[in-house]
C-alpha cells in the first residue's frame, strides 16, 4: 500500500443551519439560507442599499452574500400577505412564499 493510501485526513463537515425557506409558487422550487437581505437598486441596475424589511421595489437576496449567493429574486411588485414569520410576495415574474424557520 502506498503512503498516499495510508494518510488519513480528518474532514470536519460543518452543519449549515438554515433560518429561511423560500418557495416559488409555479413550480415549488425551494431555496434555503441562513440569512437574507432586501436590496434596493439604482435606476441603472446597480446596487443602492440594504433594507431591514421587504417592500415593493426591493429584491430578496439569500445567503451566502457573495458571488455564490443561493438565490436572488427580481424586484417585489406586491406584498400579498405578511406576518412576523412569513411573507407572500409577487415579483415581475413569480410569486414567492418566504418562511422564517
Amino acid at each position: 500500500m502506498s503512503k498516499l493510501n495510508q494518510i488519513k485526513i480528518p474532514i470536519e463537515i460543518q452543519k449549515i443551519e438554515f433560518n429561511w425557506k423560500l418557495v416559488r409558487e409555479r413550480d415549488g422550487l425551494t431555496k434555503q439560507s441562513k440569512d437574507i437581505k432586501w436590496l434596493e437598486w439604482n435606476e441603472d441596475g446597480t446596487f443602492k442599499t440594504n433594507h431591514p424589511l421587504p417592500a415593493p421595489g426591493l429584491s430578496l437576496l439569500m445567503s451566502p452574500f457573495n458571488q455564490f449567493f443561493t438565490w436572488q429574486t427580481t424586484t417585489i411588485t406586491e406584498i400579498v400577505e405578511q406576518r412576523d414569520d412569513y411573507i407572500k410576495f409577487k415579483t415581475g415574474n413569480s410569486i414567492y412564499e418566504l418562511f422564517k424557520l
